[in-house]
């Protein structure tokens, strides 16, 4: 028998998200309209044996619940079950990106060292850019060694917008972009 993702659209501020829910952990909270949309939906699928069934549920209604307080600014952490769907190295780094605080930035080259290995640069960005949970697991987090806003699934602008809100870019920093 196949198993299920129930899985729901929702409209944010930010961009439109879709989110899934497999056996009550969120395994996906991620933007409805990015490049590699297909590749991580059939990762997901895939890994979990499971087709997507579009209907809401309880875990899914409290994800969006506190996806609003943190939109509103009322929430700091989340507090989520989740279920990451990938190789072990990018289950590593998506709980190394759940580390980073509220407010501050690190770079690909801290998560490498983070990890132990700062060889593994390209390796934790691509991890990165595979993470299917976003805002949650904050990969907005991650920004260039040189400061500057690198490639985010929601799209640069959301990306500096998240920071913005966060409070981890000041608006001037955001007039360089």
């Amino acid at each position: 028998m196949q198993g299920i993702i129930n899985i729901q659209y929702v409209v944010t501020p930010y961009g439109e998200l879709i989110i899934g829910d497999y056996e009550g952990r969120i395994c996906l909270c991620d933007w409805h309209y990015r490049k590699k949309r297909e590749a991580i939906d059939r990762r997901i699928k895939l890994g979990l044996k499971a087709e997507y069934y579009e209907k809401g549920t309880d875990i899914i209604k409290e994800t969006i619940n506190q996806l609003d307080e943190y939109f509103a600014e009322n929430r700091i952490i989340f507090d989520i079950p989740l279920l990451f769907t990938g190789s072990e190295f990018q289950r590593k780094v998506w709980h190394a990106l759940t580390e980073i605080p509220y407010g501050e930035t690190s770079t690909y080259l801290q998560l490498s060292k983070k990890l132990g290995n700062e060889k593994a640069i390209r390796a934790v960005a691509a991890a990165n850019g595979a993470n299917a949970i976003s805002i949650i697991v904050p990969c907005h987090r991650i920004i260039g060694s040189n400061g500057e806003m690198v490639g985010y699934a929601g799209g640069i602008s959301s990306k500096m917008r998240l920071l913005k809100l966060e409070k981890a870019i000041s608006s001037d920093q955001l007039s360089l972009f």
